[in-house]
């Protein structure tokens, strides 16, 4: 695959060795009906926002404690965008799904760049013959909806799917503040379950272990951030901007700490509209996110 850049100027395969984590986007998922993705041309947005540190990529690092990837060689490659069509919602399903399973073939940790919420159902899914896995939410919302507008696969359900998937062992979710798509019903589905929800003001109030005592030691883990899980005043440019939301430091130590206590399988980030950015403020901040999900997986 081949885009006109990659994330921190990666390179798409390496010389020498596999890597240990590789980058793909994907602009489209299962759209509503009658709607397209606000969010198709988030991967490009975030690749161009990492451009300036490309050059710096064997400095030292202060949210990693070190360089990127320490003091070995480049261990992650950036593959470009799965191929998704708007309005194409099994197929964009079927190969996003597939080119997961094929970089967990590879011995290697998926990161998606998406594309709306809809697209982490399909990435999730690629994850079945390689699991058990516990997934960790960052979000504004829950996302367990069982359908809307007649749409099952939609950005309002990546949760409630999730949940029915077997190699699933666990969810917890975080980030949760204001008001979305779920009722009373979807948070009695979700507690049902057993899926342990944290809102922003606990993370706030207790620190980021609010959440991350609840995934088991040494699990594995699939970290989904919806970029409107963080405060709008830091990633602005998003479908719907809640105030209250995570810092990006509350953001970077859930995933780092979540790379201490358990092994990141896989990462996505979703959510980001580039339309509705401020000054590149979602992008950077997204780009930078996206360093510290790689720093805690190759590391």
């Amino acid at each position: 695959m081949s885009q006109a850049i990659s994330f921190l100027g990666l390179p798409d395969h390496l010389a020498e060795g596999r890597p240990r984590a590789v980058i793909f986007g994907a602009g489209h998922g299962s759209a509503y009906p009658g709607r397209d993705s606000l969010s198709a041309s988030g991967a490009a947005a975030i690749r161009a926002a990492s451009q300036a540190d490309a050059p710096l990529i064997g400095h030292w690092d202060f949210d990693l404690g070190g360089p990127l990837f320490g003091d070995g060689p480049v261990s992650c490659v950036d593959i470009g965008d799965v191929e998704t069509v708007a309005g194409d919602g099994a197929g964009n399903r079927a190969r996003i799904a597939a080119r997961t399973a094929e970089v967990l073939g590879a011995g290697a940790a998926p990161i998606l760049l998406g594309g709306d919420d809809s697209v982490v159902i399909p990435f999730l899914a690629g994850f079945a013959g390689h699991g058990p896995v516990w997934v960790l939410q960052i979000d504004a919302h829950i996302d367990w909806r069982d359908e809307l507008h007649g749409e099952r696969h939609g950005y309002s359900s990546p949760m409630r799917r999730a949940s029915e998937m077997a190699h699933v062992a666990g969810i917890v979710q975080v980030g949760m503040r204001g008001v979305g798509s779920a009722r009373a019903e979807e948070i009695a589905a979700a507690r049902r379950y057993g899926s342990h929800l944290v809102t922003a003001r606990e993370v706030h109030a207790q620190g980021v272990e609010a959440a991350l005592r609840h995934i088991p030691e040494g699990a594995r883990l699939v970290i989904t951030l919806d970029c409107d899980g963080l405060d709008p005043g830091v990633m602005p440019g998003v479908a719907a901007p809640t105030p209250g939301g995570l810092s990006y430091t509350e953001a970077i130590d859930l995933i780092a700490g979540a790379g201490r206590r358990a092994t990141i399988a896989g990462f996505d980030l979703v959510e980001l509209y580039p339309e509705a950015d401020a000054g590149g403020l979602t992008a950077l901040t997204a780009a930078r996110l996206v360093v510290n999900a790689v720093g805690a997986m190759v590391r």
